[in-house]
């Protein structure tokens, strides 16, 4: 049985998301389709779009008494609160209030939007979450990033030995085989980020105004594979802050301590977290 490569793309998650994968050809669509899956299943439970999500029902009713959730959305807030507590609350999910009250999230009838604070969040046993007092999460990024990392554990399950999974601003790779990695700036030229293999990419602009992210989302690309009619620009501004770390969630979650970090001690508070600051070669 011969090997193959493939490539497919759907929008999902507020981008497009590309898979690539090289396996046994009986085995590659397969294991495609069920990384879109598992990854469309992480969007189901933690939008904030949806009223009915696991994140808008501990959003919407957690203070009040314990909310159970999905398996998934237990450890994502986990994650969430783990890199908030080491960071000294430089990463914060709780300004989903801040967010609903500038028109950039929806607002579902929460009972509060001032209050804030990931010190609420309490993680209780057999999968209930608890609030403290009524604050509005928002996981966003570090979601969509524990997306990108299932996606890849669903394609190596599948036998799949070679692949990428893009979504946006979030990339991982693995596989013996090395990519040249770049960043697509406004004006269309890419950035080298250098050759990288079995590692994950995220890139993030923070700080920036809401038609500003509009005009210039983030996009971390493969030179080789980017669709420019496909691909959003990404604008190289001292707002933009790209990490590299071992898992996807990781580095889009730290990207947001880089925007918020004292610029003398932001690169070694990336590392004491686990990940790298990295810079742009142009």
């Amino acid at each position: 049985m011969h090997n193959t490569r493939l490539r497919r793309m759907r929008p999902l998650l507020g981008t497009f998301v590309e898979i690539s994968a090289e396996g046994a050809s009986a085995l590659t669509e397969t294991a495609i389709n069920a990384a879109f899956s598992a990854m469309e299943d992480i969007q189901r439970q933690m939008s904030f779009h949806d009223a009915a999500s696991d994140l808008s029902r501990v959003n919407l009713y957690a203070w009040r008494a314990p909310v159970s959730v999905n398996p998934a959305t237990f450890r994502v807030l986990s994650l969430a609160r783990h890199v908030a507590r080491k960071s000294g609350g430089l990463f914060d999910f709780s300004v989903g209030g801040r967010l609903v009250q500038t028109g950039r999230l929806p607002d579902h009838g929460f009972h509060s939007l001032g209050d804030e604070g990931w010190d609420a969040l309490e993680l209780l046993p057999r999968l209930r979450v608890h609030l403290k007092r009524p604050i509005v999460i928002t996981l966003d990024g570090i979601a969509k990033g524990y997306a990108v990392d299932c996606a890849v554990q669903q394609m190596i399950a599948h036998g799949i030995t070679q692949g990428m999974v893009n979504a946006g601003g979030d990339l991982r790779l693995f596989g013996a085989q090395t990519a040249r990695i770049a960043l697509r700036e406004a004006n269309g030229a890419l950035a080298s980020l250098g050759e990288w293999g079995n590692t994950a990419i995220a890139t993030s602009a923070v700080g920036l105004s809401t038609e500003e992210q509009q005009r210039f989302p983030s996009c971390i690309v493969t030179p080789h594979a980017c669709d420019g009619r496909a691909c959003p620009h990404f604008n190289q501004c001292p707002h933009a802050w790209t990490v590299q770390a071992g898992e996807t969630w990781r580095a889009d979650a730290l990207t947001k301590v880089a925007a918020l970090a004292p610029a003398h001690e932001r690169a070694q508070r990336i590392r004491e977290l686990g990940g790298r600051l990295l810079r742009i070669s142009t």
